[in-house]
């Protein structure tokens, strides 16, 4: 059976087929609403201004209902009427009531609220996962939380290795969770904000007198985690001299505040993350190899979102919902050409850009569906193809370097990689990867 509300309107009296509730005022609207949801609803415009505030909130506390508007022709020529359906309503009706064609309108409200109601029961499961990065079905998101679990029951340090904006510190929060530490502290640092000279004191806290000012003693950000789990975000922000420190709290599980002259004992799970590559690091004399190798007991990599393309709507849908309170009253999603754009972009910025550009368009979208434009992807788009082009030519233009520098060396694979500035076995690569047939190699004879 179909239900409605009708809002001081007699109009249900002649709505054959249709479950109707009566409600002489927004009040008793409220009332019915709380004890016997539907998801359309009739409203006369009737004596009401357009500008009331009681009505306006009462449409935006349950925006969830379709509403049809019951209008005269002049209250539908009004400015703030107008303004008021386009922003809280479905469509409108104008007296007076055209029976049948009023029918169609509630059917059609009724069909659209079904369609949202199965939609929403299709992506329960991908919404149902902790965290909102950890969001989706792709394989590379479903592998990272198989080893999340995996990670979260060992007691070694964990290193995260992603590129920035993917969702580092929601991985992290994941493994605290899901450990047997989950209900001790989780304290997330971000070695490269806080300033270089208040890192020591920040990271291991001081004794009274240690320093000018040090008035009494501090529990650093590291004891605080006493029982549970510190986050150290972008470690390889971190100066060498405290390296050091953090390697023999690793070591030893102890600390000295600053001006101690005795060690703390601990008990602290260290999960560590960068985006920039430590090993590199290493090799540049910019980061302490033992520390890199106590950190890299148990390593994550959280893909980027380019590589889980089949998230991209959930995630979308996911960032629309949590930040629901911030979008126009009239913004209801996103048009399927807006999930399009978002599913062609690679997304350099990852979920942290997703969000910014999901959370503007929420506020300046001018329809009811949010649009390419409104998430600044529609420029993107148009510039998809000549990208494409230009990487067509730069590999068209290596393919045929390859293939004159080939001639000029009579085919012989070294004179022809000597005369590219490249090593034969990068040559041998960037023939594979271009389908050139390599020369064979002359056989040695005995």
């Amino acid at each position: 059976m179909k239900t409605l509300l009708c809002v001081a309107t007699k109009a249900g009296e002649a709505l054959d087929g249709w479950e109707v509730h009566m409600a002489d005022s927004l009040a008793e609207a409220g009332l019915l609403l709380a004890a016997h949801p539907v998801p359309v609803g009739l409203l006369a415009a009737g004596e009401v201004a357009p500008d009331d505030q009681a009505l306006a909130d009462f449409l935006d506390a349950h925006r969830q209902v379709l509403w049809i508007v019951l209008l005269t022709a002049a209250q539908a020529a009004m400015p703030p009427w107008r303004r008021l359906v386009l922003e809280y309503c479905y469509d409108y009706h104008t007296l007076p009531i055209d029976a049948q064609r009023l029918r169609h309108m509630l059917g059609h409200a009724q069909g659209m609220a079904a369609l949202g109601a199965a939609a929403d029961a299709d992506g329960a499961p991908a919404a149902a996962h902790a965290g909102s990065s950890l969001t989706g079905q792709s394989a590379a998101i479903v592998a990272l939380r198989r080893q999340i679990g995996k990670v979260a029951g060992a007691g070694a340090p964990v290193l995260i290795w992603g590129e920035s904006g993917s969702g580092k510190e929601l991985v992290a929060k994941a493994v605290h969770g899901q450990s047997a530490r989950c209900d001790g502290p989780f304290v997330p640092i971000n070695c490269g904000a806080i300033a270089a000279t208040l890192v020591q004191s920040e990271l291991f806290g001081y004794e009274k007198g240690a320093f000018t000012g040090a008035a009494r003693a501090k529990r650093g950000l590291i004891e605080s985690a006493q029982g549970g789990s510190i986050f150290l975000d972008e470690i390889g922000d971190l100066p060498m001299e405290l390296q050091v420190n953090l390697l023999r709290f690793l070591q030893e599980k102890t600390i000295y505040r600053l001006g101690a002259t005795q060690s703390v004992a601990l008990d602290v799970r260290v999960i560590a993350a960068s985006h920039v590559n430590l090993e590199e690091a290493v090799a540049r004399g910019a980061f302490r190899e033992d520390l890199f190798y106590r950190l890299n007991v148990l390593r994550l990599d959280v893909p980027p979102l380019r590589r889980r393309r089949d998230d991209l709507g959930a995630l979308a849908e996911h960032f629309f919902q949590e930040f629901a309170s911030e979008r126009a009253p009239r913004v209801r999603g996103f048009s399927t050409r807006a999930l399009q754009a978002i599913g062609d972009y690679d997304w350099p910025g990852n979920v942290r850009e997703l969000i910014n550009r999901v959370r503007r368009a929420m506020v300046m979208a001018e329809g009811r569906l949010i649009l390419p434009g409104d998430l600044g992807l529609e420029a993107e788009r148009l510039a998809m193809p000549a990208a494409a082009a230009l990487d067509e030519a730069r590999i068209r233009a290596e393919r045929d370097a390859i293939d004159a520098s080939l001639q000029r060396a009579g085919r012989n694979v070294s004179l022809a990689a000597r005369d590219l500035g490249v090593s034969r076995m990068t040559l041998y690569r960037l023939l594979a990867k271009h389908g050139i047939a390599a020369p064979s190699r002359p056989s040695v004879r005995k």
